[in-house]
């Protein structure tokens, strides 16, 4: 039997109308999309599989690892499709996920609904018991009462339980000595915020371990049936999942807590456009990922994406901040929105065309699959509009049909607009594509940046259709479409570290700092991080340290690195200037002039990562030779507003340095690149498609 070997990684990405794969054999990279398919969502990877390792020549035991993300645990909390939960908390806290933080994120409606909880009011119990601010008991457990809760839970029919106790991230004993309680009356999947998510902020903790307990059993079943098909494929190599911060974990970690797998996949194409900043040099990066479901927004300084340990899943309201679920953990920081290939296009009750937040996803899929979906979705557009060939759709396996796009696109747009399909397609493709640069636009500014300073890298199967077009509304200049941009998160997979972040809250004032006591604290976090890589990591390991710190009454504190040492008798003065330094990085002075006023670090966060090897340096070069397009098609330009030939032309078929002239469409097994009239292509010597605006200084 053909023994596996590590040389060859496989990345495997479920969104929410494609699973893309990627194989890479000794460098040389095998790809393909296939329709995700709902009921048993590891069918597309095992499908994706088989057509890749047909492609490169190999049987499944030669794979070395897998690497695997996926948008199940973000439906699930979507759809609210989990498991029938229980939340276990202390009395006189039942409501807390209920109440939230009673901020108004909309102030002005008056009929504002907040969003309904996970788990209903009818399913929290609560217990006697108190641990105090500083970790202290102020009152012991009862424990007779856990006996009595354990038997209604196991009565209720429950398939997983939520433990959350007030100030648990100080001290997780009552926590952890329920658990033991319940644990002996049930056999269900139990989570504990104290080790889901050890933060200040109660809402915020006792959701996330509400959200984590709930998708649990589901997370747990798929992995083990994905794990077993696997085997049974002849795949017998490790499996590792891609977590929201960035790095890999076990699957039996993932298992154990699946909330860290909530934005795994977008994670995966951030980790894919920090690989390409890297390699070319760039320090000023918005990546640009367009799926079947979302597009996201994600901004790339020095070669490494935004980061934050909170996110919001499910906002309610018009993408609102405040209206979602807040999941307590660390992330990737990046804005989504509802605007993907399969998100449908309607229209208001005050004649507006709207796209998403719905989406047709890959059953029933746009109307131009032929799958049965009857509504226009955003590729229905591209499709009348002429980006996308009908009969090389995802390399010729998928044939679009675009009478069934335009008939679905007048009946539920145009007619009521009184427009035509090409109009209405065109209208369609505006909407979406300026709701995608606004999203970009405040997301830069609210982490104060100008999105016209950065390059853009755009990737997934429809950003490519629409990067020119959203750099011309951004008046950005360049936009690198990677190549294999159209499976681009599940190569990102194979570019992320094994990782993890260990974090504690413990409420600091620099007036009481004990050195001592926080080098303990630390130590027990790093162990904690280093232990999780080292399930997959042989090698060197690196730590970041980082104190969350604010002044004492503010209600939100900044992130201050630290360096990987003990902290010594100097380390009062040493953080004080640290934080004042990093404050006036983010709000452009320190506050002074305030006698007594205090600083404070609120959570410790230790991130472990094992050491990738370096990539080759590469300069973006502008091209010279000028390549003609052997074919044409009509297609929509937006600057004139009418029907134009764009030439068509293969990227296979070119080379490094050469230039091709907008405008034209450069067509891929995966994706199209649409290069405006705005715009030239140009082939960098890695494969890359840069787009350089007309008579910019690039």
């Amino acid at each position: 039997m053909t023994s596996r070997t590590d040389d060859i990684r496989l990345g495997a990405d479920i969104g929410g109308t494609f699973t893309d794969i990627a194989l890479d054999v000794r460098g040389t990279m095998f790809s393909t999309k296939v329709l995700t398919n709902y009921s048993a969502p590891e069918q597309a990877i095992l499908d994706g599989i088989a057509i890749v390792i047909r492609d490169a020549g190999i049987s499944p035991a030669e794979i070395g690892i897998i690497i695997h993300g996926t948008t199940l645990a973000t439906n699930a909390l979507i759809e609210r499709r989990g498991a029938n939960t229980a939340l276990v908390t202390t009395e006189g806290f039942r409501d807390v996920i209920e109440m939230r933080t009673e901020n108004r994120f909309e102030q002005y409606d008056l009929n504002l609904q907040l969003p309904k909880p996970l788990i209903p009011r009818e399913d929290r119990f609560t217990v006697k018991g108190r641990i105090g601010a500083e970790g202290q008991e102020l009152q012991p457990l009862d424990e007779a009462a856990l006996e009595e809760i354990a038997d209604r839970i196991a009565a209720g029919g429950f398939g997983s339980v939520a433990i959350g106790f007030i100030h648990a991230y100080a001290n997780p004993d009552h926590e952890q000595r329920a658990r033991e309680i319940l644990a002996r009356k049930l056999s269900i999947p139990i989570s504990i915020s104290a080790e889901v998510s050890p933060q200040m902020r109660e809402f915020e903790r006792f959701n996330t371990v509400c959200a984590n307990a709930y998708v649990r059993p589901q997370m747990a079943d798929y992995l083990a049936r994905l794990q077993t098909r696997l085997k049974d494929m002849g795949a017998e190599c490790p499996v590792f999942m891609i977590h929201s911060g960035g790095g890999l974990i076990s699957v039996e970690t993932a298992s154990e807590f699946p909330v860290r797998l909530v934005e795994s996949g977008p994670a995966g194409g951030a980790i894919f456009a920090a690989d390409i900043a890297r390699r070319f040099g760039l320090e000023k990066v918005v990546s640009y990922d367009m799926g079947g479901t979302t597009a996201k927004i994600c901004l790339i300084e020095d070669y490494a994406p935004r980061t934050a340990r909170t996110f919001e899943v499910a906002r309610t309201y018009r993408f609102s901040k405040g209206s979602g679920m807040p999941i307590s953990i660390p992330v990737i920081e990046m804005i989504e929105i509802g605007a993907g290939g399969g998100s449908i296009a309607w229209v208001d009750a005050m004649g507006r065309i709207q796209t998403g937040p719905e989406s047709a996803g890959s059953e029933p899929g746009p109307a131009c699959y032929g799958r049965g979906g009857k509504r226009p979705a955003i590729t229905d557009a591209d499709l009348v509009l002429g980006k996308l060939d009908p009969y090389n759709f995802a390399g010729g396996a998928i044939r679009l049909d675009t009478s069934a796009s335009e008939q679905a696109i007048l009946r539920d747009v145009g007619e009521r607009l009184s427009l035509n399909a090409m109009a209405t397609a065109f209208g369609i493709c505006e909407v979406v594509d300026e709701n995608m640069a606004n999203a970009a636009r405040v997301h830069a500014v609210e982490n104060g940046k100008n999105i016209s300073d950065n390059l853009m890298i755009a990737f997934g199967g429809a950003a490519p259709l629409h990067a020119a077009r959203l750099c011309e509304k951004l008046g950005i200049d360049q936009c690198i479409v990677p190549r294999g941009a159209g499976v681009g998160s599940a190569i990102g997979f194979l570019k992320a570290p094994f990782g993890y972040e260990a974090l504690a809250s413990k409420l600091t004032r620099l007036s009481r700092f004990e050195p001592a006591e926080v080098n303990t604290l630390l130590a027990d976090l790093k162990n904690s991080a280093e232990g999780f890589v080292r399930t997959g990591a042989s090698g060197r390991i690196v730590c970041e340290i980082t104190a969350f710190m604010r002044y004492a009454g503010q209600g939100w504190e900044i992130p201050v690195p630290l360096a990987d040492e003990p902290l010594g008798d100097n380390a009062v003065a040493k953080l004080k200037a640290l934080f004042e330094e990093n404050y006036q990085r983010f709000f452009g002075r320190a506050i002074e002039g305030l006698d007594g006023l205090e600083i404070e670090i609120v959570t410790w966060s230790v991130k472990a990562t094992d050491v990738r090897p370096a990539v080759a340096r590469h300069e973006l070069t502008s091209g010279k030779k000028t390549s003609q397009p052997t074919t044409t098609r009509s297609v929509f330009d937006p600057v004139s507003g009418a029907p134009r030939t764009y030439g068509i032309i293969e990227r296979d078929t070119l080379c490094t340095g050469d230039r091709v002239a907008g405008p034209a469409v450069i067509v891929e097994r995966e994706t199209s690149t649409v290069v405006t009239t705005s715009f030239d292509a140009v082939i960098q010597n890695d494969g890359a498609i840069l787009l350089i605006r007309k008579g910019s200084q690039a």
